[in-house]
């Protein structure tokens, strides 16, 4: 039985979908079977594991509102072993169509029930915003991961997270997890980066990664040739970086 993991954070621009994707690559260089769901209108996920969401006919969003089955939107990657749910365009619309369905905050989670046990690990790339998309992110999740940008302002909006994640937990998902927050953009110049992780330890004490990921230069480049930082450079601290946390993500399941 595999475990979904939903990476969420509001705030846009924090490494989410770097940490989606490569996080997904690692997973599956280190053995494990992948499938990365992007629920962002945006494709970033989806364009920067080299797939042209533009020249696709279909994708998660076809899955969500029941004109396909999953199955049939799947594609493969340049990794081995890692799968990818692609967005399109097409699901830009898809908050407002969703509104008016029944249930419909466990669409994902239905739809995604159908191929858990294909796969070791699920990953779900939500959109930079708290609505309905997100909402369906953490219904079907079993853990969430926390992306933060260790700057002045990461953490204002964390608490809004939070209260949604709770919300979520009391009315639709009990026993919704939080995996942990993931410490991105760090920059060890930087004063505000030390001052912003103290914090972050005292919102999640003993949640918060090991694995650091750095801002680098090379992770920022990847998504632009349709690479994870696997396939890009695979030794540049970013990439060192992902496969620590790749690790601790599979250690836990051992603890």
């Amino acid at each position: 039985m595999g475990k979904i993991i939903s990476i969420v954070n509001q705030k846009g621009g924090v490494g989410k979908t770097t940490t989606a994707v490569n996080l997904g690559a690692y997973l599956s260089y280190l053995g494990k079977r992948v499938l990365l769901v992007d629920v962002d209108p945006q494709a970033n996920a989806t364009s920067g594991i080299g797939i042209d969401h533009k020249s696709l006919e279909h994708g998660i969003y076809e899955a969500l509102i029941g004109e396909k089955e999953i199955f049939a939107i799947i594609k493969r990657t340049l990794q081995e072993g890692l799968e990818i749910a692609p967005s399109t365009i097409a699901l830009a619309g898809a908050g407002v169509e969703l509104v008016n369905m029944e249930d419909r905050e466990f669409k994902l989670a239905r739809i995604l029930s159908a191929v858990k046990n294909e796969y070791d690990y699920i990953i779900i790339d939500g959109p930079p915003s708290l609505g309905l998309l997100t909402v369906n992110s953490l219904v079907a999740a079993d853990e969430i991961l926390i992306p933060i940008q260790s700057e002045y302002y990461a953490l204002e909006g964390l608490s809004q997270l939070l209260e949604t994640i709770s919300l979520v937990q009391n009315n639709l998902k009990p026993e919704l997890g939080i995996m942990g927050a993931v410490i991105t953009m760090y920059d060890k110049r930087n004063r505000l980066s030390g001052l912003v992780m103290n914090e972050l330890y005292q919102y999640f004490p003993n949640r918060v990664f090991r694995s650091i990921i750095p801002r680098s230069v090379r992770l920022a480049e990847a998504p632009s040739y349709g690479r994870s930082i696997l396939h890009y450079d695979a030794k540049s601290k970013g990439g060192r970086a992902y496969e620590r946390l790749a690790k601790e993500v599979i250690d836990l399941e051992l603890k």
